[in-house]
């Protein structure tokens, strides 16, 4: 790394460089641009994130981000609330909209059972969708979780949970490829995976 002439700006470069995906040099170059750009435009950057941080909520039906109590998705009128796709975490739900195939609503686990990580069921947001698919009218839940290890084992558990309810248990084809992320699979074939879902069969 560099020898930074500015203890503030090399305070800022290891800011950026904490981020997901953005390494030294890369946070680098948008120190630097952001130093080039005005107070204004450094301003308005900088309060766009903190009113992000501090005002962006959690749907209280779903788990999506939200600007209100209920995000858009569940509050939506033309959305069939009686089929709700469990995901992984929101970044999924971003995936399945960008198909434009699917006009159910949603569930966002907040991630997946994994014992190496120490994430357990308690851990994640399976209580309340147990809830809504048991007093809400549903009458489809639709797993669509990471073709993985832990993705199938949260798809067991959540089956054991939901398959005493009066509610038809589907999954997503199987056309993504296993070890695959849904946020990183192309839209067509993510589409033809939520259209062409299939009945949840445990493997025996």
């Amino acid at each position: 790394m560099y020898n930074l002439p500015s203890k503030l700006f090399e305070n800022a470069v290891n800011e950026l460089s904490s981020l997901p995906g953005i390494g030294k040099k890369t946070a680098l170059r948008m120190a630097l641009h952001l130093l080039r750009c005005s107070s204004e435009e450094v301003e308005s950057f900088g309060s766009s994130v903190i009113k992000m941080r501090n005002e962006v909520i959690f749907c209280s039906q779903c788990g999506n981000i939200s600007d209100k109590e209920c995000c858009e998705i569940c509050s939506s009128p033309k959305r069939d609330a009686s089929i709700i796709c469990v995901v992984e975490d929101i970044r999924d739900v971003m995936a399945i909209e960008n198909t434009a195939q699917y006009t159910g609503v949603y569930h966002v686990l907040g991630g997946i059972i994994s014992p190496i990580e120490g994430i357990g069921p308690q851990d994640l947001n399976i209580e309340h969708l147990i809830v809504r698919a048991s007093t809400e009218g549903s009458k489809e839940v639709i797993l669509a979780l990471p073709t993985t290890i832990e993705g199938d084992t949260t798809n067991f558990y959540l089956y054991k949970k939901l398959n005493p309810l009066n509610v038809t248990i589907t999954m997503i084809a199987r056309g993504i490829n296993v070890g695959d992320e849904l946020e990183h699979t192309d839209e067509v074939t993510l589409g033809r995976s939520i259209l062409n879902r299939t009945p949840y069969h445990v493997v025996r």
